[in-house]
């Protein structure tokens, strides 16, 4: 246990000052980092989320779980409510929004200028993807009198940096849930809800309706890897569709407008198409925040008209 307690403390001082000085409350505290743990760890606030990534056959003669949970016991002075464990499985199209439990436990974390809510218990994810954080600070400083597009928003917390830089937003997801929750972000940072819009659909059929518009400054594209939820006719998989979702984009920025395309998978390869049409630049490097080890966690472009 005492390897796994020293990897966990001494991560913790390293990132301790950068987080208290950029009022940071949730990071990613271990990532992997020793092969025998094959743990990720987020704190988030005085809780602590682990992901287990251990592998069922390899793995099972050596439970190191328990190590974990009571190191990190150990370190914060926290208790075993305070420990969140879950089990990641390959997921396939929407499954990774659905409920995994009914706790309902939501509470705030501040991340710099805003305040966003989370959940540890009910889905595999939290209501806050920790990778995006560098991109929430970029459109946070570019968005001042912009008019700003999420798609597949999410619980909207890129769309809470927008406003709060001063854009006005329009986020759309075919989650009521997570529309909802994204309201919930707006009002814990005082956003009138008034300036904003909140849009309930298939973010592939509203495309269709909308490209021809020239409406928008900024917008940031993070769509799942692959979809086959109840509510599309068709399924959805990143590499394969990325030209209509890239060029439907392009059509509705202004001339100087940027585009900001992010994604999950793993071996993603922008499409010649894509590259010849536009002006495109790998920004995935610099998007990645420094409490990830995994260099992979997402590619992420700025793409502009040429």
């Amino acid at each position: 246990m005492n390897m796994i307690k020293n990897r966990l403390e001494k991560n913790y001082k390293k990132l301790k000052s950068w987080s208290e000085r950029h009022q940071i409350e949730a990071f990613r505290l271990y990532d992997r980092d020793i092969p025998e743990y094959p743990f990720i760890v987020d704190a988030y606030k005085d809780h602590y989320l682990v992901h287990d990534k251990s592998d069922p056959l390899k793995d099972k003669d050596k439970n190191h779980l328990p190590h974990v949970i009571a190191a990190l016991q150990e370190l914060f002075k926290c208790s075993e409510q305070q420990v969140v464990i879950k089990k990641r499985e390959r997921q396939e199209g929407l499954k990774q929004y659905e409920k995994l439990d009914e706790k309902n436990e939501t509470f705030v974390v501040r991340e710099s200028q805003a305040l966003l809510k989370v959940n540890l218990y009910d889905y595999l994810d939290t209501g806050l993807f920790l990778d995006h954080r560098p991109m929430r600070q970029k459109i946070f400083k570019a968005a001042k009198d912009k008019k700003f597009l999420n798609l597949f928003c999410y619980t909207g917390s890129v769309s809470v940096f927008a406003a709060l830089g001063g854009a006005r937003t329009t986020s759309v997801d075919m989650s009521q849930t997570y529309l909802r929750w994204a309201q919930d972000n707006f009002q814990l940072n005082n956003l009138d809800l008034g300036g904003h819009s909140f849009i309930n659909a298939n973010v592939l059929d509203w495309l269709k309706t909308q490209r021809t518009q020239r409406s928008y400054d900024l917008i940031f594209l993070d769509p799942p890897t692959f979809s086959n939820s109840k509510k599309m006719e068709d399924s959805f998989e990143v590499e394969r569709d990325q030209d209509f979702l890239v060029e439907s984009c392009m059509d509705m920025l202004q001339p100087q407008g940027v585009l900001y395309f992010s994604n999950n998978k793993r071996k993603f390869k922008l499409s010649d198409k894509i590259l010849a049409k536009f002006a495109v630049k790998d920004i995935s490097e610099e998007s990645i925040p420094q409490d990830f080890h995994d260099k992979k966690i997402h590619n992420c472009f700025e793409i502009r008209e040429k």
